[in-house]
């Protein structure tokens, strides 16, 4: 992913929030089967030094995982977040393979919650009468 508008429209889709970063995941919807990521890292964060070695291990844990754990024909995004500046890099890939779990489990877009769960129709009601 190369392009401001692939972000924009990833920060559209499911996200995972972890300690040490955020995964987006957004289907493209146009047929193509491949798999994309970015990653960003904001000043916010630190100096070049510690974006750019963050930027690094999101990379390493990216190919690793996402060809095993990831979604053909969707884009990918890892944002840094303060959190994972000094996060042990196994914590790290134990939290992505989390996230992406996570993700897979989310509710599709558009599919409304379901109003006949648990509790339906126990709300504000008069409680017991009598005892």
């Amino acid at each position: 992913m190369g392009k401001r508008a692939d972000f924009l429209a990833a920060n559209r889709g499911k996200r995972a929030p972890m300690p040490g970063f955020v995964l987006l995941v957004r289907d493209r919807d146009d047929g193509d089967p491949a798999m994309r990521f970015g990653i960003t890292v904001t000043k916010k964060i630190g100096g070049a030094v510690i974006r750019n070695r963050m930027k690094r291990r999101f990379r390493v844990l990216a190919r690793e995982l996402l060809p095993l754990h990831g979604y053909a024909g969707a884009d990918h995004v890892l944002i840094g977040r303060d959190g994972g500046k000094e996060r042990d890099f196994a914590l790290l890939r134990t939290e992505l393979e989390k996230a992406l779990r996570k993700i897979a489990r989310a509710p599709q877009a558009g599919d409304a919650p379901s109003r006949h769960g648990v509790g339906a129709g126990h709300g504000r009601g008069k409680g017991k009468v009598g005892a």
